[in-house]
């Protein structure tokens, strides 16, 4: 399933911002159409000190380097956002100024959540999308590789973080790898979307509040290291921007 082959991209991401002693959140933005990667983004909240300086935000940075202002917006309708955690309400905001197509995340973000958990930022009326979009909001399809999320912020959550503004001892801290909350997918989104996006034959996912696929957490892919992700995602944005220069040639 694409969704969860772009998400696993992401996920390896964040296990990178983590060995850099980043909050292990992550994105990629991906060309619809194309299926190709056009961006990508994780935290830098700690290198940078700035409390804005989310997965997202540096995501879209990069396009708008690449594209211009203006380019940003014509391209995101077409393009589909994959991140490990749910955007902030900050986040989600922005995304839907900017007028983005579909929103993947792995795990709901439970303090701040934009797309379901705490605002439906996504679908309200009080922030707008761009003038020339159609569209009202965006779907957000939560729930990919969910547990692989849960536990990069759990790894996270048990270690020192001397960058905190207020840094907390965390010796008692112990670190569970078993339990996890149910998945609540009627917060995100309804069962005929879910149907559209996974398929008939796992409803019985969202009836019973399960995670997809298996209850089980791939550990090879958020216990390995991927020093080789940056390169890697940074060869993949070329090649779209090589395509990108090439149409407007033609």
């Amino acid at each position: 399933m694409q969704h969860v082959e772009h998400m696993r991209t992401a996920v390896r991401l964040a296990r990178y911002a983590l060995d850099h002693d980043e909050t292990p959140v992550a994105c990629i933005f991906v060309h619809t159409p194309s299926g190709q990667l056009m961006a990508y983004g994780m935290n830098d909240t700690n290198k940078s000190l700035t409390g804005i300086a989310h997965a997202e935000f540096m995501g879209i940075d990069q396009i708008k380097a690449m594209l211009g202002s203006r380019g940003v917006v014509d391209v995101f309708k077409d393009t589909t956002l994959y991140v490990t955690v749910e955007p902030c309400i900050m986040c989600a905001s922005a995304l839907k100024q900017l007028g983005i197509g579909k929103v993947v995340f792995g795990c709901g973000n439970e303090r701040f959540g934009g797309n379901g958990t705490v605002l439906s930022v996504n679908h309200d009326t009080c922030t707008l999308a761009p003038k020339n979009n159609t569209a009202t909001g965006y779907e957000s399809v939560p729930g990919v590789l969910r547990r692989e999320a849960i536990m990069l912020l759990r790894y996270f959550y048990v270690r020192q973080n001397e960058k905190a503004p207020k840094p907390r001892s965390k010796s008692d801290r112990v670190l569970d790898r078993n339990t996890f909350p149910p998945m609540e997918w009627s917060k995100y989104l309804d069962e005929k979307s879910f149907i559209e996006n996974f398929g008939e034959d796992y409803k019985k996912f969202y009836v019973n509040n399960a995670d997809l696929f298996s209850n089980s957490v791939d550990w090879n892919l958020i216990e390995s290291g991927h020093d080789n992700i940056i390169q890697e995602l940074d060869e993949q944005c070329k090649l779209f921007k090589f395509n990108v220069h090439k149409k407007c040639k033609v």
